[in-house]
């Protein structure tokens, strides 16, 4: 029987979620190269669909065909995966240091933000320069508000709605709305909770 697999890279380390360091080689080589990509990608207009998805599949680890309304922002791009049918709306900003999942069909309003670093509490350890992160994980016939914010380690339902400029904290249960600062779930009339 074998033992855990020793984690080596810094790169191995920010997608496992563990302490890394964000100023080494290779992760700055990653990100000036989604710089650049973005760059160009928030340069084109609309009908420009062949340069737009050239751009895409080379920035992002799975598009899908995703209509994404440029200005958009990343931290990496690989860490990135879009289902089928998604739509994002003007300046969605996508800080991908762990994993990003968007599931089929999602809509995603204007300004939101996936942000799944996250920094030491004790001064010491954010003088170190270190961060980690975790993974945004995002159901199916999602509805995401203009400007909420989804921080890290979140996971959303399938057929879930987040308010607009709602800031997400914790889980999301399949089917339910939430709003606010932190987010929490409301009641709509004609809205009914489903079994995931």
């Amino acid at each position: 029987m074998t033992g855990p697999v020793a984690i080596q890279t810094q790169r191995e380390r920010m997608l496992a979620g563990q302490p890394y360091d964000p100023g080494c080689a290779e992760l700055v080589a990653i990100r000036k190269r989604a710089q650049a990509l973005m760059r160009d990608y928030n340069a084109t207009v609309y009908g420009e669909d062949a340069a737009r998805a050239a751009l895409m599949e080379a920035l992002l680890g799975t598009w899908n065909g995703a209509v994404i309304r440029p200005p958009f922002y990343v931290d990496y791009g690989p860490n990135i995966h879009f289902g089928t049918g998604v739509f994002v709306n003007y300046g969605a900003v996508m800080l991908d240091v762990c994993e990003i999942h968007i599931g089929d069909d999602t809509q995603i309003g204007p300004n939101v933000q996936f942000l799944t670093p996250d920094h030491p509490r004790d001064p010491a350890l954010r003088l170190q320069g270190l961060e980690w992160g975790r993974p945004i994980i995002i159901g199916r016939n999602v509805w995401i508000g203009g400007g909420a914010i989804l921080l890290p380690g979140v996971t959303v339902g399938d057929d879930a709605i987040i308010g607009a400029g709602a800031v997400v904290t914790r889980a999301v249960a399949c089917g339910a709305t939430v709003a606010g600062n932190p987010a929490r779930p409301i009641a709509l009339a004609s809205q009914t909770e489903k079994v995931c």
